[in-house]
């Protein structure tokens, strides 16, 4: 995932002033997905660069002047873009979960067909992990050895059961 798409959702929130977004970021989308202060001013001269933001000065006149970002046109055509394109695999939930802040941002963009896309993959998943679970820890009296390599695979099943459940109820709203 761009952070770029992730800064472009938080600005569509709410313009905001480089520091502004940082501290924001780091409250919101920062609980799934990490950015360091310099690597989002650095993305933000990109986008400028790119057409996708537009920088206001603010201040007092001779005062310290605050640059306040706003997405431009562009931006959000790009945002929508991305939301709009499939992931590269269904391990994303970063993206995922940008995505679903866009949508509640712009309205309905695509996420659903997204989530959709999902929830098949982690199906397809659960159902290879039941799969070997069936296959190779079905015996009376496993080893050590099996009986913390079924713990593992009970992980990645309850792992795809909550993922699921979570999508299931999130897919109505979409």
């Amino acid at each position: 995932m761009s952070i770029q798409h992730a800064l472009i959702t938080s600005l569509l929130e709410k313009p905001s002033t480089g520091y502004q977004l940082a501290r924001r970021f780091d409250r919101s989308i920062g609980h799934f997905w990490q950015a360091t202060h310099q690597q989002i001013y650095r993305e933000l001269r990109r986008m400028a660069t790119s057409g996708w933001v537009e920088i206001e000065e603010k201040g007092e006149e001779g005062g310290r002047k605050r640059k306040v970002y706003h997405v431009l046109p562009a931006g959000r055509d790009e945002l929508v873009r991305w939301v709009e394109e499939p992931g590269s695999s269904g391990e994303s939930n970063e993206a995922l979960m940008v995505k679903i802040r866009a949508e509640a941002v712009l309205g309905p963009i695509g996420v659903r067909r997204e989530l959709q896309r999902l929830i098949r993959w982690h199906e397809e998943r659960l159902a290879t992990y039941r799969d070997i679970e069936a296959r190779d820890f079905s015996t009376d009296s496993p080893s050590r050895a099996q009986r913390l390599q079924h713990r593992v695979l009970l992980k990645g099943i309850s792992s795809e059961e909550e993922w699921l459940a979570w999508a299931r109820e999130t897919l109505p709203m979409v």
